[in-house]
């Protein structure tokens, strides 16, 4: 059983390997799970999973090995409104109602029918026969009653659902996902390098006793720089225009390069950066500073991160004169390349699709110049991105 389980969870993308394996077996001897179902979830997952990212992966694989839910089933519901589902009505139905009501014909029909629900559905529902929600007779929900239904959120009772689909945990850590700022910042920890930094204010604990066992108990007291994160970031927002439906997400990593890094220098351009660009989002002419300082001030220790989508007219970034909002000296190429050679860590973040690239003649052209450097703008393409600019 555990070879398959294994082989299981490494087909759902899951990096696990024989250390992993041999650790959980390892516990399994000792007798840490004896025979629960829920003891086991909780030790495979401590001992299989060494990232906090893939706890939803597994979560979900788990689920899926015990015939708790199919995949099809877990997309489907990945953006079902949680509001519907929250305890609500609750009946009890005699033997003479659960006898009235028929099932729903194959899994087949009883899926395709909940595709239909979903896009139609807008508003909660309790005690109803057709919609989403509690306490009723419809098929799709929980604390209620129907002899083949797909029990959603709750917990279950009377033992007739077909399929099940519970709270996922930790859907907000899933890498896979553009979700908040809390798999950002999971993504963003891994280009931190710590540093003695500054005076000695931080008690050494293994200094001080060393120092007192050679000074025969006489209490030596030892104190080193306090560690820092040493990593300097200059981040370049592309804001306004094609980039406003992006916003939120924009928001998000910016947040959380904030809490993860002490040096953090961004500015704002809009859809290529000139000859000037902005410590503000405002994009007004008195915050301007001219591209050529931050050339000089910020040397080649720093990472260079740009955030945009790199989709504008083939005008505006090939040609002198070519940005919307004022007349720029030199071309938004000419001026990226200057970038991409003074600083050579860098990496360009792009909430496009990535499957959208190709169809985009600027986003193809700023991709060659930064040397493939472009990444999705998600938790995962944002690791992506981490490892390169760790070298």
């Amino acid at each position: 059983m555990l070879p398959r389980f294994l082989l299981h969870l490494r087909g759902s993308g899951l990096p696990i390997g024989v250390g992993e394996y041999l650790t959980l077996l390892g516990a399994l001897k000792a007798g840490l799970a004896e025979a629960d179902v829920e003891r086991f979830h909780t030790l495979a997952r401590t001992c299989l999973v060494k990232d906090e990212t893939h706890y939803d992966r597994f979560d979900q694989a788990f689920k899926q090995w015990l015939d708790g839910v199919s995949a099809v089933g877990g997309e489907l519901l990945a953006g079902l409104n949680e509001e519907w589902l929250r305890d609500g009505l609750r009946r009890d139905f005699s033997a003479e109602e659960m006898a009235q009501l028929e099932a729903m014909g194959s899994l087949e029909e009883l899926m395709e029918t909940l595709r239909q629900r979903l896009a139609e559905q807008t508003e909660r529902h309790d005690g109803g026969n057709r919609w989403i929600g509690t306490g009723g007779t419809s098929p799709f929900g929980h604390g209620g009653y129907n002899p083949m239904g797909v029990r959603i959120g709750g917990a279950g009772g009377k033992g007739r659902a077909t399929k099940v689909w519970e709270r996922r945990e930790y859907a907000d850590l899933d890498d896979r996902r553009e979700l908040g700022t809390r798999n950002f910042r999971l993504a963003l920890r891994k280009l931190r390098r710590f540093a003695r930094q500054g005076a000695p204010e931080v008690l050494d604990i293994d200094d001080t006793v060393r120092g007192t066992a050679r000074n025969a108990g006489w209490l030596e007291l030892a104190f080193r720089p306090e560690r820092k994160n040493a990593i300097k970031v200059l981040l370049l927002l592309d804001i306004g225009g094609s980039m406003d439906p992006h916003i939120r997400l924009s928001e998000t990593l910016f947040s959380a390069a904030r809490a993860e890094f002490k040096h953090l220098e961004p500015y704002y351009f809009h859809n290529c950066v000139y000859d000037r660009v902005w410590k503000h989002d405002e994009l007004r002419g008195r915050d301007a500073v001219p591209t050529a300082e931050l050339l000089h001030r910020y040397n080649s220790d720093w990472r260079l991160i740009i955030v945009g989508d790199a989709a504008m007219s083939p005008y505006e970034l090939v040609s002198e004169g070519g940005a919307i909002d004022h007349h720029n000296a030199g071309s938004g190429e000419a001026w990226l390349a200057k970038l991409f050679e003074t600083w050579r860590r860098v990496a360009w973040l792009n909430p496009l699709p990535e499957r959208e690239w190709d169809y985009v003649s600027t986003v193809k052209h700023i991709r060659q110049m930064v040397g493939e450097r472009m990444y999705p703008l998600t938790p995962e393409g944002l690791a992506r991105a981490v490892a390169k600019l760790k070298n």
